[in-house]
């Protein structure tokens, strides 16, 4: 005999499981090509490498309705970015952007870092000077890792297409 506190335990866990199969099984039988499903990954990934933390997704499916992609894939891609990630993607973004701007730096914004800040005007461009740098960082490592999350995620959709196939044959 179920104990009346068992009952409120066991009976949402067992609606949960039920509710994650069926999501799992209708996920399966999507009449999608795999093309669809990559451009969507490759669009929630390209907007995941920029520190625009809670407008990634949206940026994402965005992007994703431009590029006729997977809304849903595109929200998974952007968990490229996430806590245990933020650190090491937007050193490496402002990185590749400090290398990009090498010869630039001085002309587009003239703020050394080791001057010290005079007045809040400098402050504030030598913020801009770090946005831009960071932003053109994020720019090209987002188009870099779309890239390759695009033909990644083409190999492994056409894959799971294939053993979809198999699976619903036997």
């Amino acid at each position: 005999m179920v104990m009346e506190e068992d009952r409120f335990t066991i009976l949402p866990l067992c609606r949960l499981r039920k509710h994650y199969r069926y999501l799992y099984l209708r996920f399966r039988r999507l009449r999608v090509t795999p093309h669809f499903m990559a451009r969507g990954l490759a669009c929630g990934v390209f907007a995941g490498c920029f520190p625009l933390f809670g407008l990634q997704t949206v940026i994402g499916v965005l992007l994703a309705i431009i590029c006729r992609g997977n809304k849903f894939a595109a929200a998974i891609g952007t968990w490229i970015s996430n806590p245990l990630t933020y650190i090491p993607i937007f050193t490496l973004n402002y990185k590749v952007g400090e290398f990009l701007l090498l010869g630039f730096k001085d002309k587009i914004l003239p703020i050394n870092f080791q001057q010290g800040w005079q007045s809040w005007s400098m402050l504030i461009e030598s913020g801009l000077n770090y946005i831009v740098t960071l932003f053109l960082g994020c720019f090209i490592v987002g188009i870099f890792c779309s890239f390759i999350s695009y033909f990644l995620g083409l190999k492994l959709f056409f894959d799971w297409k294939k053993t979809c196939k198999i699976a619903n044959q036997k």
